[in-house]
């Protein structure tokens, strides 16, 4: 047989149940939220729905302080909504606006594959690139490429080839091309072309150089930065650079450039003399054939903006 003081404990804590039952009834509804939901969908809900779902309602409820607080929620990054189940109300978590907009930010750093490029190129765009004269015929290149590209993506589209002087905003143009593309839901990948030279001669040891030339020969949208500014190695042009651009021109995949040198002097410089001062020109034509099938050439001038005294 219970002792006295424990039937007393035990209605004690029942009667206090009940008037925290009360509590949370009482507080959810009247949060605006509810009260709309009830009155929207009177129709569809049981006659006894603030009872029978008071438990989810206050989760509701609690949940939505939480965020509001900034305080770690029961499933962080989603906000609760109510629905309706089987004639009650319960509750489903929808991604927060936040948390959707850290995952679009993931997704487009996904979409630019940016292989020993500048961070600078991370955040370029056509609307902060500084407009002049002489930068404006690459930059109304670029914009019509992508343009084109976005409006129709399963047909051939001529890359441009932008050469100039050191500094003077080429790599940041092909950054923002990219950039644009990735917002519009295309993957991208751009690969300063003198490090990825460096990278493909090591590659050779470690028995990685034809799953990486594959990587990039096969890349939806290629761009190729600085181009020529390597020493030129044969082996490069030819098993590397040739077979890359050969692959990209048989499946007509859109590629640009930039360089310091104009296609004629790429031609005539890199291209031919090797470092061994060897010339080649027949092998060189056919290198410069195939980016002139890739991409329409376009000169970019103006002041060095990377080094002002330069």
């Amino acid at each position: 047989m219970k002792d006295i003081s424990e039937e007393f404990q035990t209605l004690m804590n029942r009667k206090n149940l009940v008037e925290k039952y009360k509590s949370i009834l009482n507080e959810v509804t009247r949060d605006p939220d509810v009260i709309n939901f009830i009155s929207d969908h009177r129709q569809d809900l049981d006659k006894d729905v603030l009872t029978k779902s008071a438990s989810k309602l206050y989760e509701y409820c609690e949940e939505k302080k939480k965020i509001a607080r900034h305080e770690p929620s029961q499933v962080p990054g989603y906000m609760p909504v109510l629905i309706i189940s089987n004639h009650l109300i319960d509750i489903a978590y929808q991604p927060t606006k936040e948390l959707i907009e850290e995952q679009n930010a993931v997704q487009l750093k996904r979409r630019v594959k940016s292989i020993n490029m500048p961070k600078i190129i991370r955040d370029a765009s056509f609307k902060s690139f500084i407009r002049e004269d002489s930068r404006n015929a690459a930059l109304l290149s670029a914009i019509q490429f992508t343009n084109h590209y976005i409006e129709k993506p399963r047909d051939f589209h001529k890359g441009i080839y932008i050469y100039g002087a050191l500094g003077i905003g080429k790599t940041y143009l092909l950054g923002a091309m990219a950039n644009r593309l990735a917002h519009n839901g295309f993957q991208t990948t751009l690969i300063h072309f003198p490090s990825f030279a460096a990278e493909m001669k090591e590659s050779i040891s470690n028995s990685t150089f034809g799953e990486k030339t594959n990587a990039i020969k096969r890349a939806p949208i290629l761009m190729i930065d600085d181009i020529g500014a390597d020493s030129s190695s044969t082996w490069i042009r030819d098993d590397v650079l040739g077979v890359i651009l050969e692959y990209r021109m048989q499946e007509e995949l859109p590629t640009c450039f930039t360089s310091n040198f104009s296609m004629e002097e790429l031609q005539k410089g890199y291209l031919t003399i090797s470092v061994r001062g060897d010339e080649e020109p027949i092998k060189a034509q056919r290198i410069i054939e195939r980016i002139k099938f890739l991409s329409e050439e376009v000169q970019m001038t103006g002041e060095n903006r990377r080094n002002p005294d330069a």
